[in-house]
């Protein structure tokens, strides 16, 4: 009877270490699909597939958010692939923000390197977690929740990002509401805005209609 529990044991032991893949490498040749890229051959991998440099420098903040992103996600990391994982560098100039964003597919870590970041988000009970960190400081933001950072120091911030997923995805509140076509009275009956408003903040955005 033992022996015979030992051999399926074993048998068992043995095709779990059968089914083990180490890693799937992004294979940029084929379409991204929704489980992500397909696997490189193993014999094309090599170790600049899990070597990133992109975060070693500052992103450009000379825009109307005064932030940058640096994504390292799978398109730019190609060894991230199916591991669950992601990176970014973000920049903050002095009053710079991200505003009211959400990440539909993970949850979020933020390490503050440089400076100070007002960070914060609001719960699906409207409670609002917010602080001002500091060099050294992380803050969790829950997946598919609105958060922000700003800057409101007196020096450049800096902050590492990391994701529970490669593709995290992104959605700014700001520019969903004011810099596509949506009607501006549809805008303005679900946001309570006046139309003055509405059209100022499109015009500042891109947006139309």
């Amino acid at each position: 009877m033992f022996l015979s529990i030992l051999f399926l044991f074993s048998l068992v032991v043995s095709s779990a270490h059968a089914s083990v893949v180490d890693f799937c490498v992004a294979d940029f040749s084929l379409p991204n699909g929704p489980a992500g890229y397909s696997c490189k051959k193993p014999g094309k991998v090599t170790v600049n597939d899990f070597v990133f440099s992109g975060l070693g420098k500052a992103g450009n903040t000379s825009n109307i958010i005064k932030a940058a992103v640096t994504p390292a996600f799978a398109e730019q990391f190609p060894g991230l692939n199916g591991l669950g994982i992601s990176l970014a560098r973000l920049d903050l100039a002095v009053g710079g923000v991200v505003p009211m964003h959400t990440h539909p597919g993970a949850s979020e870590v933020l390490v503050v390197l440089q400076g100070s970041i007002c960070a914060g988000f609001i719960s699906s009970a409207n409670a609002v977690y917010f602080k001002t960190l500091q060099k050294g400081d992380s803050m969790i933001f829950p997946q598919g929740l609105l958060h922000f950072q700003v800057n409101f120091g007196g020096i450049p911030s800096i902050a590492i990002v990391s994701f529970s997923s490669p593709s995290p995805g992104l959605q700014i509140l700001d520019f969903a509401l004011f810099a596509n076509d949506l009607p501006s009275e549809l805008v303005e009956k679900t946001t309570f805005l006046d139309d003055a408003q509405v059209k100022k903040l499109k015009a500042v955005l891109g947006g139309s209609g």
